[in-house]
């Protein structure tokens, strides 16, 4: 019998690993292309071939978790993310083998968050949600940020690495993800077939509040991703030193993982809604500081208070959800937030940008800092399913 202690471990080490192998992959797999003289024009279609299967697929992954149980889809998950490995190192010489690699990472990415995600659900008490959430995405985090670290390990502080022994590093990291996947089990998706089966996308679909919650979760993931690309622009056009621009980064992404690692304890103070509320509001202001002209010390609070509130967005709406969804139809909640997400990675951002044309990146900070305000307005009707009534 696995420990529970033994369980939480397991997951949180394959959460974490999971991100660091997405995070030295897909760089990588860009590196190569630029080694191979790939025009620039093909690596949005390379970056893109990573997301096809996931937003085709997603819905279809999270029935699959609710059927069988989430440690299957975590297996396969884990499999092919050797497989990913693999085929890049074996078949990464020419382009066709980069998008094959590309699109069995972004399959293996799905598998392996969406059996995670729905047994963080499932095996979580209803009083503990989001703190389950925040530790979860606190080691997803701690992934992404180790990610980049390991293409210098691997492949030299050279501008272009040598990408193979960074593939090879990584199927060995994958072979570990796989092994982890061992020490975990189900939940028990026997018991909740017949549950699964009565429960539709359409009754999901009707949950109160979903619209909302899928709103502010692909908001803020689509505000994650415009101050990554924008922030080092702006500073570019300000003439801002680029070693200030990465501390920025460094401080967005540090308090991003604080607000995680304390949410279950931020919530009970403050109550969930209200929490997300202000985490929103909290970080359109402070995007909104940030794009002003602002003195150094003033830009460092801005950014440290976005990226804390940015942090509080997607382990609140995981939690509301878990929270929301039938016990037999939590996996197909989680996917259908992924797939929203997906979506909102595509829309948002391209939107953005044509609304702000014109004013420069600090117009896209702004409008970003104006959809975040309206995001958390619309937040404040989310139905309460809290413990603590708030």
């Amino acid at each position: 019998m696995i420990s529970a202690n033994r369980q939480v471990w397991a997951l949180l080490g394959h959460a974490a690993l999971t991100q660091l192998l997405t995070f030295v992959l897909r760089p990588a797999t860009t590196y190569r292309a630029i080694e191979l003289g790939v025009p620039a024009s093909w690596l949005g279609v390379l970056s893109g071939s990573f997301a096809v299967v996931p937003l085709l697929l997603a819905l279809p992954a999270g029935h699959v978790v609710d059927r069988l149980g989430e440690r299957r889809v975590m297996f396969a998950g884990s499999l092919l993310m050797c497989v990913a490995g693999t085929l890049l190192l074996a078949l990464g010489h020419a382009v066709p083998g980069l998008i094959a690699g590309s699109v069995v990472l972004g399959t293996a990415h799905l598998g392996a968050i969406v059996g995670q995600q729905a047994l963080v659900a499932n095996s979580t008490t209803s009083g503990r949600m989001d703190s389950a959430f925040g530790y979860y995405t606190f080691a997803a985090s701690l992934g992404q940020a180790a990610g980049p670290l390991l293409i210098v390990a691997f492949g030299g502080t050279q501008a272009v690495p040598d990408t193979t022994p960074i593939f090879q590093g990584s199927i060995a990291i994958a072979l570990v993800l796989f092994a982890l996947t061992f020490a975990i089990r189900s939940t028990g998706a026997a018991r909740r077939r017949a549950v699964a089966e009565d429960v539709g996308l359409r009754q999901l679909l009707r949950l109160p509040g979903l619209p909302g919650a899928l709103l502010t979760a692909c908001t803020v993931l689509a505000a994650v991703d415009i101050s990554l690309v924008y922030l080092p622009a702006l500073g570019a056009e300000r003439g801002i030193a680029s070693s200030l621009i990465g501390t920025l980064l460094v401080l967005r992404a540090a308090s991003s993982m604080a607000s995680r690692f304390f949410l279950g304890r931020l919530s009970e103070a403050v109550g969930r809604r209200r929490l997300l509320v202000l985490s929103i509001f909290g970080a359109a202001a402070g995007l909104a500081v940030a794009a002003a002209p602002a003195p150094v010390w003033l830009l460092l609070v801005a950014v440290t208070v976005a990226g804390f509130g940015l942090g509080v967005g997607q382990p609140l709406t995981m939690s509301w959800l878990a929270e929301s969804a039938p016990p037999g139809a939590r996996g197909r909640a989680m996917s259908l937030r992924l797939t929203g997400n997906r979506a909102g990675q595509v829309i948002i951002p391209g939107a953005i940008g044509m609304v702000a044309a014109g004013l420069g990146s600090a117009g896209v900070l702004w409008v970003t800092a104006a959809g975040l305000a309206l995001t958390g307005t619309l937040a404040r009707k989310l139905p309460v399913n809290h413990p603590s009534g708030r």
